[in-house]
């Protein structure tokens, strides 16, 4: 399983299970820690105003990722609860990911690691730009129609 925390710019932090493990609230809190040190290295301008935008899962919503969150200073952007096309690792960096890849043969998982790694930041920013900018037009939409879905 692979989970991509990404911005506007490119791939902040890439997190791979190994087969087998799942991600639970103390995974999550631990990347969530990571992309911290990750964007106050990167992107410091961007600490003073950071939004994450996740969808609704348990362990996006248990308490304690809840808390987490808190004391590192974000605030989570709503997630409509009938719109899956919101996770925005999912439909908007996956597809095209799974496009770029597709007919290679992987001989190990580490290869498949690493040629996920090599889509990701090979992938240009304007790529990033573009698909955020489509998710905030996208929301925007959403919320004016009271959180219902609403097409492309």
């Amino acid at each position: 399983m692979c989970t991509v925390l990404w911005d506007w710019k490119g791939v902040m932090l890439l997190d791979f299970l190994e087969p087998g493990q799942t991600i639970n609230s103390d995974h999550y809190i631990a990347m969530l820690t990571k992309l911290k040190a990750q964007i106050s290295r990167v992107r410091p301008e961007e600490m003073t105003t950071f939004l994450l935008q996740h969808d609704n899962t348990r362990l996006h919503t248990s308490l304690k990722t809840l808390e987490h969150i808190v004391n590192l200073g974000w605030t989570v952007v709503q997630h409509p609860p009938y719109s899956p096309d919101f996770v925005p690792s999912d439909f908007h960096l996956f597809g095209p990911m799974k496009e770029g890849l597709c007919g290679q043969h992987f001989p190990s998982n580490n290869a498949v690691v690493q040629a996920g790694k090599q889509w990701a930041t090979s992938t240009g920013a304007d790529f990033y730009e573009c698909s955020m900018q489509a998710l905030v037009h996208h929301w925007q939409k959403c919320m004016a129609s009271g959180g219902d879905y609403v097409k492309e």
